[in-house]
């Protein structure tokens, strides 16, 4: 084989590995910057829960609950 067809291939090979690296990293970026979206543009909303310790064994409460027993969470502590 002569030396511009080794050239080219290797050319060709160096392109494609190069194509596919800055394809991944803008895949990162994109799955990146999604998560963030999601992270800031959802807010949950209010779920039934605890409002104070439970008695049983398995039953927790919100470290600090940003609902107040008027939108929707139990006012007795007791879940359904």
């Amino acid at each position: 084989m002569n030396e511009l067809a080794v050239d080219t291939s290797k050319r060709k090979t160096a392109i494609w590995i190069w194509l596919l690296v800055a394809g991944g990293v803008i895949a990162l970026f994109g799955a990146n910057a999604h998560l963030i979206y999601v992270a800031t543009a959802s807010q949950p909303a209010c779920v039934s829960h605890l409002r104070d310790a439970g008695e049983a064994p398995g039953q927790f409460r919100a470290a600090k609950s940003s609902c107040s027993p008027a939108t929707g969470a139990p006012a007795e502590g007791k879940v359904r």
